[in-house]
């Protein structure tokens, strides 16, 4: 399955998609199922992981919510769009500082994927006028 095939086939996009935001959107898709299976991890842990959980869990709604903006194509809100990616990226950003304070396996590669999904709505934002 393509989520860049699917944003092109919506009637407006005329068969076709801006590539780095369908990827932004895919890739922001996945670091929500990071950040959440991470925050299911860090509530297994014998320590306190409470803030980890939070900011995890905190990136995962807005990854989600900016993977659905950039999915849309009916009308066109370049300043909505550009400030929820704006959010996803600090999202992200402060997600995998917060992951990196642990030494655990499943906060490494949510931190690692946080810091992907940042790159790419950097990409993405950068195609919007």
């Amino acid at each position: 399955m393509s989520v860049r095939k699917m944003i092109a086939l919506h009637p407006n996009a005329a068969g076709h998609a801006n590539e780095p935001m369908a990827t932004a959107a895919k890739h922001a898709m996945y670091c929500a199922l990071f950040c959440t299976s991470c925050a299911d991890a860090c509530s297994a842990e014998p320590m306190d992981m409470s803030q980890c959980i939070r900011t995890c869990l905190d990136c995962a709604d807005v990854c989600t919510a900016a993977a659905k903006l950039a999915a849309r194509q009916t009308g066109d809100d370049a300043a909505m769009l550009r400030t929820m990616l704006t959010a996803c990226i600090e999202a992200c950003e402060i997600c995998a500082a917060e992951c990196d304070t642990h030494d655990h396996e499943h906060c490494r590669l949510c931190a690692t994927m946080c810091r992907e999904c940042a790159e790419d709505c950097r990409r993405a934002r950068s195609t919007l006028n």
